[in-house]
């Protein structure tokens, strides 16, 4: 083979390969199977969870929250979306009786802000507590205005986030009523959390290694109002 060849052959080998690496970003990614818990270590469950109010848990990650939501009625199905590369995926939809119930990473994809023990810039507000600024209905981020629509996999309804939450993949066992988590889908941030916030998550989790730490076989859920201090309306 020709030296032009060679390289020719390279550079199409190094495409594909990018092109296989985003794809698999948008991808469902498998994590370790953790029962959502309530704050006395036992299964949640389910019938449980208020419509509208906005929980808590650590999820893949012990430094990384997410939302869990009972939206109180069906949710789309198999809902198309797309990565910020431009990746294309398809969210499956709520869990439940109802297929109400979501969960979502609630680290904004714009600038990456999350609820924290003291304060809270991203939340859901329903009827009940949007304004004029947040639609009803919907994830509301107060940085930038980011708005995120939780019934169609976290879509992007409004603001400058470049791409949907990443929604975290649950199964409802209907036996026991519990839910558990399994996955994640749609566009991770991970990498770019943990090191933007590098310092502050030390802090809050005694260290680095903590905060990067998997989540194992179980995980708590505490309401957002318990979780953080202040709670961010605009």
């Amino acid at each position: 083979m020709e030296r032009r060849d060679f390289i020719r052959v390279c550079a199409a080998t190094a495409i594909a390969l990018q092109g296989g690496k985003a794809a698999a970003d948008a991808r469902p990614r498998s994590y370790a199977r953790s029962l959502l818990a309530d704050e006395g270590g036992r299964a949640l469950r389910a019938s449980q969870l208020a419509v509208g109010e906005n929980y808590v848990f650590h999820y893949p990650f012990e430094g990384t929250p997410c939302f869990l939501l009972n939206l109180g009625k069906p949710t789309g199905r198999n809902v198309p979306l797309k990565t910020e590369t431009g990746e294309t995926y398809e969210w499956p939809g709520g869990v439940g009786p109802r297929a109400a119930i979501v969960a979502y990473s609630a680290i904004c994809s714009h600038q990456l802000t999350y609820p924290t023990r003291q304060i809270s810039f991203i939340s859901y507000r329903d009827r009940s507590t949007a304004s004029r600024i947040s639609k009803p209905n919907m994830i509301h981020c107060c940085s930038e205005h980011s708005e995120y629509d939780p019934a169609a996999g976290a879509r992007v309804l409004g603001g400058p986030a470049p791409q949907p939450l990443c929604a975290i993949l649950l199964e409802y066992d209907a036996a026991g009523d519990t839910l558990t988590a399994t996955g994640t889908l749609g566009g991770e941030m991970f990498n770019t959390f943990f090191s933007k916030y590098e310092m502050r998550l030390a802090l809050e989790h005694g260290s680095t290694a903590r905060a990067q730490q998997r989540v194992a076989a179980k995980t708590v859920v505490t309401p957002l109002r318990q979780f953080c201090k202040q709670q961010v309306r605009c």
